[in-house]
């Protein structure tokens, strides 16, 4: 591990104290551009050590084990190469729930739970036995997430790429959905028949020249299949909008994520096959995140 500081004697080949490392992944971390360097490095000392964050806030001269001093010296390189906290930590906590990564699946992030929001708000009686369809499923936890609030619901969630298939199942079997979660490899429900109540989707949006414009911790770490929208950002739902079309029922609806700026336009595709405008929501910071769209009659 490079360090910004020499060793200390609080902080030598042979010993490290958890306040000590602390400082030296903090420096680091800052020489390096990233916005928490304080709270990243706290975060690195309790991965490496395996302690809640509580403990390495209130037992600053509790030393660090080898071990713990090797793994901390590796994930701060990590980190310091902009690998996402996340990535890190093989988790990313979405709506409540633990999901594990892979280098196959975007992260799930906080903008994508509006989408959840917006179709329980659809969804007067949650004990109704509905038909739930997650098209690019990643991680799964668009479809996990809205299942764990519909007991009696089934699920399927289709991506393109195995590896994320394979993520989705093992997420569903940690969270003790995999009797209501059916995942496979597909491409935008072309194998699937109608009849689905509720369809959620998170296409790709980047326009590809945006994409190595991104923070690194996206441009570098996430797979760029699920960044890339091409040329104009809009590819994937002019794919995704017949798929909706006619995979729904009558009354059933879609939500679909959109980027910043993207509402308008991916409304107008979706009216070019039929589905209608109901609603839209915006994420926490404001910003147009989630379309509702029904078929019409």
């Amino acid at each position: 591990m490079s360090l910004v500081h020499p060793p200390t004697a609080e902080a030598s080949e042979n010993s490290l104290t958890i306040g000590a490392a602390v400082a030296l992944a903090t420096d680091r971390f800052a020489a390096c551009g990233i916005e928490s360097p304080r709270r990243d490095a706290r975060r690195i000392v309790a991965l490496a050590a395996g302690l809640p964050e509580t403990t390495v806030l209130g037992y600053p001269e509790r030393l660090l084990d080898a071990a713990s001093r090797q793994y901390f010296g590796a994930l701060v390189d990590r980190r310091a190469a902009r690998e996402p906290m996340a990535r890190l930590a093989g988790k990313r906590e979405f709506w409540s729930l633990d999901f594990a990564l892979s280098p196959a699946t975007l992260e799930p992030r906080p903008d994508s739970e509006t989408l959840i929001e917006a179709a329980l708000a659809r969804l007067p009686d949650r004990a109704a036995a509905l038909r739930i369809l997650d098209l690019g499923t990643g991680t799964g936890c668009l479809l996990l997430a809205l299942l764990s609030e519909l007991p009696n619901a089934l699920g399927i969630g289709l991506d393109r790429v195995p590896e994320a298939v394979a993520q989705a199942r093992a997420n569903a079997i940690a969270l003790g959905l995999e009797s209501r979660a059916l995942f496979a490899a597909g491409w935008w429900g072309e194998a699937l028949v109608g009849g689905f109540d509720v369809a959620l989707a998170n296409p790709p949006y980047i326009p590809t020249g945006a994409i190595l414009s991104l923070m690194p911790e996206v441009a570098r770490f996430d797979p760029h299949a699920a960044l890339d929208g091409g040329s104009d950002g809009l590819v994937a739902y002019r794919d995704l909008a017949p798929a909706l079309a006619r995979l729904l029922r009558p009354d059933g609806f879609a939500c679909v994520e959109v980027g910043a700026g993207q509402g308008d336009a991916v409304a107008a595709i979706l009216a070019a096959v039929g589905l209608d405008l109901v609603q839209r929501h915006d994420d926490l910071a404001g910003i147009g995140r989630c379309l509702v769209a029904t078929a019409r009659p």
